[in-house]
This record gives C-alpha cells, sequence and structure tokens, in this order.
C-alpha cells in the first residue's frame, strides 16, 4: 500500500517503511523575514528558498509524525519585555471608532478618514503581471515538481498538449504577519506552518515545471514581502529586499501614496508604487536601506488607528500596535 511520509521536507510516497528516509526534526522558523527550521542553521529569505533547504536528519518514513507548531520569535506570545513605543488604550468614540494617542479633536473622532483619490484623478488601477507559463520547446524532466505555490503535482511524462492539465495554485505570495500565515491572493489566514501548506490553492491554470527562459539583458520586476506595525503617531513598514543598490533606491512620500523604486543584484528590480490607508506627513517620513530589508516610518497625519496598509485591498491579517517583542 503506498503511503505519504509526514516528515517535513520528505512528503514522499513510499511502499516499504524501512526505506531511508531525508527531513528536518525540528519546528519551521520565520522571524524579521528569514526563513528556516530550527533543527538546523540555514536562513533564506524567500519562501521557494526555504522549501529547498536539504534536509539534515536521515531516518526511517512515518505517516504520523508529530505535529511541530513554528517557533515564536515575536509577537504577542513572545512579549516578555515592554517597549516604549507601545500605544496607551485607545479612545473609543460613540460610533465604535478607535483613536490613539493624544486626545484627538471631535471632528476626527466622529470618523475614519474617507480614502478617495485626488480631484480629477482616476483611482489607480492595480495592473496583473501575466501568469508565467512553460516554455514549449524545453523539455521537461521526469518527476519534475510543479513550481506553482500550493500545487504539489510532478510530471510522469504524459502529454503536456493535454486540455486537460489542471493545476490548483496559489498566485499570490505567502504572508507571514505576528504568527497568521496564508497567501496574498486569498483572505484565509491560519497559524500552523502544517494548516498553512494544506490552504487549497483559489486559482487554476497549467503546471509550471520549467518556466519561460530568462534573457540575459533583461531587467526582472521581482516581488518582494512586506510587513507593517504601528504606534499612535507613526507606520514602520518592511520591505524584504535583499543586497538593495543604496546609491540607486528611490522612495517617494506622498500624502496618500508610496512610491517604491529598489534595483537589486543579477538585474533584479522591486518597482511598486500603491495608495496608503491613510493620510501621512511626508516631510516627517524617512527610511533607511538594511542588508536584508528597507525599512520605512511613515509619520502619521492624525492618530487613527490604520486596519491595514493599503486601500486598495482588503486584510484579514492581525494588526499590532506597537514594536513587536524580540526574543
Amino acid at each position: 500500500m503506498t503511503q505519504k511520509c509526514a516528515h517535513k521536507g520528505c512528503g514522499k510516497k513510499f511502499t516499504d517503511p524501512e526505506e531511508e528516509c531525508h527531513y528536518h526534526p525540528g519546528a519551521p522558523i520565520f522571524h524579521e523575514g528569514q526563513k528556516g527550521w530550527q533543527c538546523c542553521k540555514t536562513r533564506v529569505l524567500t519562501f521557494d528558498e526555504f522549501l529547498t533547504i536539504p534536509p539534515c536528519s536521515v531516518g526511517k518514513h512515518s505517516v504520523d509524525a508529530p505535529v511541530l507548531a513554528p517557533v515564536q520569535t515575536s509577537g504577542p506570545a513572545s512579549q516578555k519585555q515592554k517597549h516604549p513605543e507601545v500605544a496607551p488604550p485607545p479612545e473609543i468614540g460613540s460610533d465604535g471608532i478607535e483613536v490613539y494617542g493624544q486626545q484627538q479633536s471631535l471632528q476626527q473622532k466622529k470618523a475614519l478618514p474617507k480614502v478617495t483619490a485626488a480631484p480629477g484623478t482616476p483611482p489607480p488601477e492595480k495592473k496583473e503581471k501575466p501568469l508565467e507559463q512553460d516554455d514549449p520547446s524545453m523539455a521537461v524532466p521526469p518527476e519534475a515538481k510543479c513550481k506553482r505555490l500550493g500545487c504539489e503535482a510532478t510530471y510522469d511524462g504524459g502529454n503536456r498538449e493535454d486540455e486537460d492539465e489542471k493545476c490548483v495554485f496559489h498566485p499570490g505570495a505567502p504572508i507571514f504577519h505576528e504568527g497568521s500565515k496564508g497567501y496574498s491572493c486569498c483572505k484565509r489566514r491560519v497559524l500552523e506552518f502544517d494548516q498553512f501548506m494544506k490552504i487549497p490553492g483559489c486559482a487554476t491554470g497549467r503546471h509550471l515545471f520549467v518556466g519561460a527562459p530568462k534573457s540575459g539583458d533583461e531587467e526582472e520586476l521581482v516581488s518582494c514581502r512586506n510587513d507593517f506595525y504601528q504606534t499612535y503617531t507613526d507606520v514602520i513598514v518592511s520591505i524584504f529586499a535583499k543586497k538593495v543598490d543604496k546609491t540607486r533606491a528611490e522612495v517617494h512620500f506622498s500624502e496618500r501614496q508610496l512610491d517604491v523604486d529598489l534595483p537589486m543584484p543579477d538585474d533584479k528590480r522591486y518597482k511598486v508604487s500603491f495608495p496608503l490607508y491613510g493620510a501621512i506627513d511626508p516631510a516627517g517620513c524617512e527610511y533607511k536601506v538594511l542588508t536584508t530589508k528597507i525599512e520605512l516610518k511613515l509619520k502619521k497625519a492624525d492618530g487613527l488607528s490604520w486596519p491595514t496598509l493599503r486601500s486598495d485591498e482588503v486584510s484579514g491579517e492581525i494588526i499590532q500596535i506597537g514594536k513587536p517583542a524580540t526574543a
């Protein structure tokens, strides 16, 4: 009887219980954009790299491996110290709106600022990046795994022109925020890593086994994970982009919009513009380029809390007011 190994990092199908198994006995770790396993030292930045970290232990296959919760390195579960940046209890108006910081005017308490585009300016359009497809001229290696997130299919050597080929996957990027996990393309959020790996795909298409060929002189636009927390005066945003060229990096702050252009090695670039949930004071904003991320400090124009960073998307994430604790 064919069974699937439940060990982390293995996941192979087997019939011989004595077959050698290569796996990770530790729990997954996600901290400050870095990803890895508790049982070994390798740390990477992207989720795709995390899935390819070589297993560090050898044993026998198992169908009932223990479920290990990810190590909490930040967030409410690990808070053992107080931070001066944590906001005092919010004032709650008669309509249920929370206002943080010093006492606000009655006009500010009456309603949240209405998020609208500037007069005469059409609302920004969300441009979807074309879905990458396999190059028909490239041969697919036997037992190649589909590269799309959420799909576990392997190439069986069949005819790729079969119209019935169906890949169920996540077109968005993985999101890890204060212990919750999910994808940017759908609203479901879970806490356990095992549950995250089992979130059903929300889109369908064709499998991606080899990808499209990359031109040597073509600049590649990449997506980078971002995260944020807020105090009653600022919103602190982290964009996890590695080895950004400080001399060419550009960040422009507007009252209702953020424009970011980050050139990286190997002809890669992260470029994005999006409307902010609330108003900011551009003169009071700043940013700094670090080794593994860009940190932006957005000065709020008022003391209102932001349930999400962008005004053009709805988030089901847990939002923290104040700086997260460190391990």
